[in-house]
């Protein structure tokens, strides 16, 4: 039986699977327009997935086929994923900022192994030990590109430009741009008023920016062929002290569930990071390589317990918050040292 909430007002949700992944699933939006339905984010690209997407909007009274546009809070391969198969099926346009639609068009056309060869030289230079890098090697050497997501997702067709309305139909959505999570997220604000008349200013959608339980992943913008030392984790700090002062009613998140008071979870989640920050300052007072801090770091499970995939996304994480740090005059790098390590200053 499909899974759906009905949040009223012409706004529904649809839970899509995702595989062999502890977040368990996906929460499609769907919001009626003058149009037809506008669907934000889509799902993962697999069978059950599909089925679960397309039962779903069936359950609403919505064929798939009268789908008449797919707006996505960001690229990765949950949220982006079904994309391509919804446009196929119905004619609707995909709309995303531009900064992740780069993303996608440069992972589109990259060479097969470029991304191994990027994330090996990559976590070599963080110190990643021989046994880590090697699994990355052998993949590269075999060709075994068709296990990574996301390789071919489709290049949307609208750009999803930041504080302006929606192209939709009888409904205000206007678009904020939530950098952090990636470089292009956005949360989407539909400025009506609350079909339960919840104090506040209408209802977010917030992709991965804003979850009730979970803080989301910030690593650093992963681009090859990019010098830029950016700051994610500043980005997203920012980010979220814009979305705590829209004073939305209710979040409609893309994982979990639905909930209010987001100033409360805005407060939480900064508290959050300057409690690691903090935390990190008092590891740095040796040196250490971003590899040795994140396995020195709080995670959900012991670090020999933390799958290969997942500790490439936790170095990431180690390595923004330490650009943050440096960024704030609270760290350096060791000049000469190789793999680089840090301290804190």
């Amino acid at each position: 039986m499909p899974q759906v909430t009905e949040h009223g007002g012409g706004v529904w949700s649809l839970r899509v699977p995702i595989p062999d992944n502890p977040l368990g699933h996906t929460l499609v939006h769907v919001i009626d327009t003058g149009r037809g339905p506008v669907l934000v984010d889509t799902g993962w690209d697999d069978p059950a997935s599909w089925t679960a997407l397309t039962e779903g909007l069936a359950a609403v009274g919505i064929p798939v086929a009268e789908v008449h546009g797919v707006v996505i809070t960001h690229h990765h391969p949950d949220h982006h994923g079904l994309s391509g198969q919804v446009r196929e099926a119905s004619g609707a346009w995909i709309a995303m900022h531009a900064a992740d639609t780069a993303i996608v068009r440069r992972t589109r056309a990259a060479a097969p192994g470029a991304w191994l060869d990027y994330l090996a030289a990559k976590l070599a230079a963080v110190g990643a030990p021989e046994e880590h890098l090697a699994p990355l090697r052998a993949a590269r050497a075999e060709g075994r590109m068709r296990t990574l997501p996301g390789l071919s997702a489709a290049l949307p067709d609208r750009e999803i430009v930041p504080g302006e309305l929606l192209d939709l139909a009888g409904r205000r959505l206007r678009a904020i741009w939530t950098p952090g999570h990636t470089p292009g997220h956005v949360c989407l604000h539909l400025e009506e008023d609350h079909p339960a008349n919840l104090p506040g200013r209408g209802r977010l959608f917030s992709g991965d920016h804003l979850l009730p339980g979970i803080s989301p992943h910030i690593g650093l913008y992963e681009d090859p062929d990019d010098s830029t030392v950016t700051d994610p984790l500043g980005d997203y700090l920012d980010s979220l002290e814009r979305v705590g002062r829209l004073g939305a009613a209710e979040v409609l998140p893309a994982h979990q569930h639905a909930f209010t008071d987001a100033p409360a979870r805005v407060r939480e989640l900064l508290s959050h990071h300057e409690a690691r920050l903090t935390g990190l300052l008092a590891l740095l007072t040796t040196p250490l390589t971003p590899w040795q801090l994140a396995e020195r770091m709080e995670w959900n499970r012991p670090w020999d317990r933390i799958p290969f995939g997942s500790r490439n996304i936790a170095v990431s994480e180690a390595e923004a918050h330490l650009r943050r740090l440096v960024k704030l005059g609270r760290a350096e790098a060791v000049p000469g040292s190789s793999p680089v390590t840090y301290v804190a200053v």
